[in-house]
C-alpha cells in the first residue's frame, strides 16, 4: 500500500484510535485480514467470521509487526476503531485508489474472469508495472484487499468483479472506480440465485454503467446480452471477439496438436500471429478481450501477440496440465465449475486427446436452480459427443443426471460409471488408467475434486498407478 499515516487511515475511515502513542506512524506494509500474512509496518483487519473472530488475533500481530488492527472493538493493542470494519475497507481502498493515478481495468462476466483477469494482467506488465486480483478474490473484501496492495509505482490495477445478485458489481465500482470495463459474456452461473440470464446481464452491466464518458467499454460482440449492454454506457464501446464486426478480432483459429489455440490477431493498429501455452479453444476469446484492453491502453498488435503467446496460467488448478512420467496426462480444471465452462474444457479435452484415451472426471455444478437437470445432463451428451473415453460422474444426485445424459445419448457398459466419492474416483483410475491416458477433472469448487487430480499427480511421483 502507499505509506499513510495512522491519523490519515483513522480520518479516511471514520474511526477512533485507541492505543496508539504516535498517530504518525506509518503503515507501509499491506494490508491484511490474515494474521499469518503480517508484515513489518502492516493493517491488519479484524474481521468476524462465522468460526473465527480476527480480534483475537490483534496482540499476536502486533507482536508480528503490524502497525495497527482495524477492529470494530478496541483490542488492547493499537487499533482504528470502526463502527463496520468492511465499509471501512472499502473506503479506504477507493481513498488509495484516487490518490493512486494508475489506470484501473474491471472486469466481469460469468465464466472466464479470472483466467482473462490472469492474461491481461500478463499483456499489461509488459508494459508498465501491474497489480492484479489473486486468484478469484473479487468480492467485497478481495477487492479492495487488492486494491490496496497497489504501490506508487503501480501504473495498472486490473480487478475481477463477481456477483451474486443485482447491485453487488454497482457496490465494487463505486469502491474501484474503473477507467475500463470489460463484460465478457452472460451465461448461467450463478443462475439459481439470480433466476434468469435476463437477471444476470442487468448485474453484469453495471459496470459499463459505472464508466466515466473518457473510460472505454469492452464488450464481447459474440454475446448478444453483453453487445446490447453498448446502449448502458456512456462511454467509448470496442468490441472483441471473432464477428467481422469486432475491432479486436481473431481470424484463422486453429488448434495445435497438443490442445493449444493458434490464431491470427486483429486490432485496429495492425495484426499478429498468436500461439498461446493455454489450452483449449476458449481462451481464444479470453486472449482477444485481454488484446483489446491492452489495445486501448496504447500496446502494437505485435506487443500484445507477443505476451499472450508467453502467458501461462496463474491461478491454481484452472486447465493445469500435467504429464507423468508414465505418459499419463492429468488436467487440473476443479477450481470451479458452470455449464460454459464444463463444455470448454470437455473441448479442450477432445482435442488434447486426439489418438490417445480420455477420461472426464466430473462432479456437481452448483447454483444451477431449477436448470440443474437440464444442465447436468446437457454436459453428459456433450462427452459422448466428443467421443470420451470414459466419463467418471462423481458425487451425488447431481452427479448422477450426468451419467444418465450420458446413457441417454449412447454410451452404454462401461463408457460412463457413477462412482460415490473422489476417493473412489481415485480407486478406480488406478486400477484402469495406463500410460499416455489424458485425465480431466472439474467440478464446482464445492466438491473438492481437485482431491483426485493431486491424488493422481502424486501417483505418478511415486509410481503407483497400474497400467495395462
Amino acid at each position: 500500500m502507499i505509506a499513510l499515516s495512522l491519523a490519515e487511515i483513522a480520518a479516511v475511515v471514520g474511526g477512533q484510535t485507541y492505543d496508539i502513542p504516535d498517530p504518525e506512524l506509518q503503515v507501509t506494509g499491506p494490508v491484511v485480514r490474515d494474521s499469518r500474512e503480517v508484515e513489518s509496518g502492516s493493517l491488519f483487519v479484524a474481521f468476524v467470521g462465522e468460526r473465527v473472530d480476527g480480534h483475537d488475533y490483534a496482540e499476536a500481530v502486533i507482536e508480528a509487526g503490524a502497525a495497527a488492527v482495524l477492529a470494530s472493538r478496541p483490542v488492547g493493542v493499537p487499533a482504528i476503531v470502526v463502527d463496520d470494519v468492511q465499509t471501512a475497507l472499502g473506503a479506504l481502498a477507493r481513498h488509495v485508489v484516487e490518490r493512486l493515478g494508475a489506470t484501473l481495468v474491471a472486469l466481469t462476466g460469468s465464466a472466464g474472469k479470472t483466467s482473462t483477469k490472469d492474461l491481461i494482467a500478463q499483456v499489461l506488465r509488459s508494459k508498465a508495472p501491474t497489480v492484479f486480483t489473486p486468484g478469484s478474490l473479487n468480492n467485497e473484501i478481495g477487492l479492495p484487499l487488492t486494491a490496496l496492495s497497489a504501490t506508487e509505482e503501480t501504473k495498472f490495477l486490473v480487478l475481477e468483479m463477481g456477483a451474486r445478485g443485482i447491485g453487488h458489481i454497482r457496490y465494487l465500482t463505486e469502491l474501484t472506480p474503473p477507467r475500463i470495463g470489460l463484460v465478457l459474456n452472460v451465461g448461467t452461473a450463478h443462475i439459481g440465485e439470480f433466476g434468469g440470464r435476463e437477471q444476470i446481464a442487468q448485474a453484469k452491466g453495471e459496470l459499463v454503467e459505472s464508466l466515466p464518458e473518457d473510460g472505454a467499454a469492452i464488450l464481447n460482440a459474440d454475446d448478444p446480452l453483453v453487445r446490447a449492454m453498448a446502449s448502458r454506457t456512456k462511454a467509448r464501446v470496442i468490441l472483441f471477439g471473432e464477428s467481422d464486426e469486432a475491432d479486436v478480432r481473431a481470424e484463422n483459429v486453429r488448434l495445435t496438436e497438443s490442445g493449444q489455440p493458434s490464431f491470427s490477431l486483429r486490432t485496429p493498429s495492425g495484426c499478429s500471429d498468436v500461439t498461446m501455452r493455454l489450452y483449449g479453444e476458449h481462451h481464444v476469446s479470453n486472449a482477444l478481450a485481454a488484446a483489446a484492453v491492452a489495445h486501448e491502453l496504447g500496446m502494437s498488435a505485435d506487443e500484445i501477440a507477443r505476451a499472450l503467446s508467453e502467458a501461462g496460467s496463474l491461478s491454481r488448478w484452472r486447465m493445469e496440465v500435467t504429464e507423468r512420467p508414465d505418459g499419463v496426462t492429468v488436467v487440473n480444471d476443479a477450481y470451479n465449475a458452470n455449464p460454459e465452462s464444463m463444455r470448454a474444457a470437455l473441448r479442450a479435452l477432445a482435442a488434447m486427446g486426439k489418438g490417445r484415451r480420455t477420461w472426464a472426471v466430473l462432479g456437481q455444478m452448483a447454483e444451477l436452480g431449477d436448470e440443474a437437470l437440464a444442465e447436468h445432463d446437457a454436459v453428459g451428451r456433450l462427452a459422448v459427443r466428443l467421443n470420451v473415453g470414459k466419463l467418471v460422474a462423481v458425487g451425488g444426485r447431481e452427479a448422477s443426471w450426468l451419467q444418465l445424459g450420458a446413457y441417454n445419448e449412447g454410451s452404454w457398459g462401461e463408457e460412463s460409471v457413477h462412482v460415490s466419492d473422489a476417493q473412489a474416483a481415485v480407486d478406480l483410475l488406478r486400477s484402469e488408467l495406463r500410460p499416455g491416458d489424458v485425465v480431466l477433472v472439474k467440478a464446482s469448487r464445492s466438491v473438492g475434486l481437485e482431491r483426485v487430480a493431486l491424488a493422481l499427480l502424486a501417483d505418478g511421483t511415486e509410481g503407483e498407478v497400474s497400467a495395462r
